[in-house]
C-alpha cells in the first residue's frame, strides 16, 4: 500500500506557502510510507525534535480496484471511498530542505504524519462540490470545497497512473486548503466531510 499526495493544490495554501498561486502544468506530487499511517482515535505524538509541526486537512481518497494509465473520465470507478486525514508536515525542516534545493520527502514522510478519518463509500458524495472542514479545540480553522482544487481527484488518477501502478488500498491526499498553522501538545482535532464528523484525535 502506498500514500500518494498532492502539494499546493488550492491556490489560496498556494499563496500562503510561498505567495505562487497560479495552477502548474502538471500537479506536484509527493509519497508517504505505510509507517506514517495513524487510524482514527489514535493519538498523536508531536515530535518536537523536528521543530514546527504543522497540521494540513485534506479529503482523502481510497483506491479500490487495480489500475495503470488510467483515463480520466474513467477515474471514478478506481476509489470507493473518502474521509478527512491530516498531512502533518515538518515546516521548519521543509523550508531548510527548499532553500537548499534538496527534496523534502521527509518532512511529508516521517512516522505518524498522515492522520486517516472514518472512510464513507463514496456514494451519495459529490467529490465535485465536497465541504469539509477541521476545528482544534471546538475553533474551526480550516475550511474547503472540493471544487476548488486545482487538479481534481479524476485528473490527479490519471495523472499519477502514467507513472505507477495504483493499487487496492492506495490512499490519495488530495492537498489542503489555507489555514495551515502549528499544533501544539494538549490539541484536539476535528475533522468534518459537510456536516458529519469522521476525524476525532488529540495532539500528546
Amino acid at each position: 500500500m502506498k500514500i500518494i499526495a498532492v502539494a499546493k493544490n488550492y491556490a489560496a495554501h498556494a499563496l500562503e506557502f510561498d505567495g505562487t498561486g497560479e495552477k502548474p502544468q502538471v500537479p506536484t506530487i509527493f509519497m508517504k510510507p505505510d509507517s506514517s499511517i495513524i487510524k482514527n482515535g489514535k493519538h498523536f505524538y508531536l515530535p518536537d525534535w523536528m521543530g514546527r509541526i504543522d497540521y494540513e486537512a485534506e479529503i482523502v481518497v481510497r483506491i479500490n480496484q487495480l489500475g495503470r494509465s488510467i483515463p480520466a473520465r474513467f477515474a471514478h470507478r478506481y476509489y470507493d471511498a473518502i474521509t478527512v486525514g491530516i498531512d502533518f508536515t515538518a515546516r521548519d525542516m521543509q523550508r531548510r530542505m527548499i532553500a537548499e534545493g534538496a527534496p523534502w520527502e521527509l518532512s511529508k514522510g516521517f512516522d505518524c504524519s498522515a492522520v486517516l478519518g472514518t472512510f464513507k463509500a463514496v456514494e451519495g458524495y459529490d467529490l465535485s462540490n465536497l465541504d469539509f472542514s477541521l476545528t482544534i479545540n471546538d475553533a474551526t480553522v480550516q475550511q474547503g470545497n472540493s471544487r476548488d482544487m486545482l487538479f481534481s481527484v479524476d485528473e490527479i488518477i490519471a495523472y499519477v497512473s502514467r507513472f505507477c501502478t495504483l493499487k487496492t488500498g492506495d490512499l490519495i491526499f488530495t492537498g489542503t486548503p489555507a489555514g495551515v498553522a502549528p499544533v501544539k501538545v494538549g490539541d484536539h482535532l476535528k475533522g468534518y466531510i459537510g456536516e458529519e464528523k469522521v476525524l476525532d484525535f488529540h495532539v500528546r
